[in-house]
């Protein structure tokens, strides 16, 4: 019988593994820390909150699978279901993201206006319509919650199996063991490689044009993350 030690390090192979080649675990994350401008607290707290969104939608899944008896293939062709509408959600809310940015940077480009005055002296004058008091705020809690539920959605087919041979074997502790170690190392690997990328991209994106389009390049990587998951399955 496979002890809970070696059920325990397979765990944590397996969920680096499946975090770090899953651009969708973290890009979003990364480019919307940048776009809006999050304090390094408030990506980590969002970062953790999906993570958990992510784990936990497997969770509940296998342990339904249990108690009802469900074989594993039949989990794994529901996580793979799971996994093609998260894709299909992952790309609509990319190209919604990218089209409001695009609007948004619009609404920022400056533009002159010439002015005649009385005495004959003419001169222009530049200014952006901005829209300072209706913009979206992605530090709120639906936009979290959005967030939450669109990780929620995203399968994370290795704990399945994992899920279910500690069941057979170990019983209830052999699932909490391997569930809590899979959870903890997914989430830490995405807020380690979250903050790691978003720093990196603080130093790269410094000019105004850049700046000013930062929430459609948001939405094209959470589109480009969606194609890729749908593409590929990671």
């Amino acid at each position: 019988m496979i002890s809970l030690w070696v059920l325990a390090g397979t765990a944590v192979t397996i969920a680096l593994i499946h975090t770090l080649m899953g651009p969708d675990h973290y890009l979003p994350l990364v480019i919307l820390a940048r776009a809006n401008r999050w304090s390094t607290l408030k990506t980590a707290s969002v970062t953790v909150v999906c993570g958990l969104g992510h784990v936990l939608g497997s969770v509940i899944l296998g342990g339904v699978g249990i108690a009802a008896g469900f074989a594993i293939t039949r989990l794994e062709a529901i996580e793979s279901t799971r996994g093609n509408l998260a894709s299909f959600l992952l790309i609509g809310f990319g190209i919604a993201y990218a089209a409001w940015g695009f609007r948004q940077a619009r609404s920022k480009r400056t533009h002159s206006h010439g002015h005649l005055h009385l005495d004959g002296v003419e001169h222009l004058h530049s200014h952006r319509h901005g829209r300072k008091h209706r913009h979206l705020h992605p530090s709120s809690v639906n936009f979290t919650m959005t967030l939450f539920l669109l990780f929620g959605l995203g399968p994370c087919e290795p704990l399945i199996p994992l899920l279910m041979f500690p069941a057979a074997v170990h019983g209830a502790s052999g699932i909490f063991l391997v569930t809590a170690v899979f959870g903890l190392v997914t989430i830490a690997t995405m807020l380690g490689v979250v903050l790691f990328l978003r720093a990196g991209l603080s130093l790269s994106l410094k000019t105004v044009r850049l700046e000013r389009y930062a929430h459609v390049m948001a939405g094209l990587t959470i589109i480009i993350s969606g194609i890729t998951v749908r593409a590929f399955g990671l």
